[in-house]
């Protein structure tokens, strides 16, 4: 079928599929005499398996390098994409258990938290825009780990930590000074405990917080972050030579 086809039939632009070709990821079968790129079954069945690879996180770059694999047939790149979905499966599982719980609480008139409910949903919604289904399960198993208890600890963690941050800059105290510095050591920690050191997830949470405009997303969460002491935290965070502003 010509790439015009293919594009209706896959969903995929055609632009996307001519940047495929001109870096060597599918290659039409063959060219009309007026330049139509035509793709045969051998191709769809390769374009399948960038499907699949591209739905597990990978790069472009990887994936040439994954279909270069012979251990990378279609069979298997749909295993691993089953075994990918079956993971989302088991985090909209857990999901759907804590949605339950706090619906019990509030059907038996026990005291529940409205911020805490909706950090958690938030939190949780917002993880799919900036994680991969394997770092979204990962985290959503540390969540479960911790528990609602663990959970308003860290958040109460973060809010003082803001409060010691916000007294400083109102005192002027230089961003490299020990005393805030110590306090950049103690957000570092907090971001390690919910990356596990995972760099995937360390640039995912960096873009999350650079794209929601950092101060504001904190906001939501009720940490009383301004403007003024995001860009100050930023600063702090660069005087210690911590990558990412966060």
């Amino acid at each position: 079928m010509k790439v015009g086809e293919l594009a209706r039939r896959t969903g995929l632009s055609v632009r996307a599929l001519h940047h495929y070709d001109q870096i060597g990821l599918l290659r039409p079968l063959q060219r009309t005499r007026a330049g139509h790129r035509v793709y045969g079954v051998a191709e769809i069945r390769r374009l399948q398996q960038i499907a699949s690879l591209k739905a597990l996180g990978l790069s472009l770059d990887e994936i040439r390098g994954c279909l270069d694999r012979p251990e990378y047939s279609l069979d298997r790149v749909l295993a691993l994409q089953i075994e990918r979905l079956r993971s989302e499966l088991e985090r909209q599982r857990r999901l759907m258990e804590l949605l339950e719980g706090v619906r019990r609480q509030a059907a038996a008139g026990e005291p529940l938290s409205v911020d805490d409910a909706t950090a958690t949903i938030e939190g949780t919604l917002a993880h799919e825009r900036y994680y991969t289904p394997e770092q979204r399960a990962e985290l959503a198993g540390r969540a479960e780990a911790l528990g609602p208890e663990g959970l308003r600890r860290t958040r109460e963690d973060w809010a003082a930590l803001f409060r010691e941050l916000e007294d400083a800059r109102r005192a002027d105290v230089p961003p490299g000074a020990p005393r805030v510095q110590a306090l950049a050591a103690h957000a570092r920690e907090l971001i390690h405990a919910f990356t596990g050191g995972d760099p995937g997830i360390q640039a995912g949470l960096e873009r999350m917080y650079r794209e929601s405009a950092g101060a504001a997303s904190l906001e939501r969460h009720h940490a009383g972050v301004s403007p003024e002491l995001w860009e100050y935290y930023g600063r702090v965070m660069k005087a210690g030579r911590v990558v990412g502003g966060i």
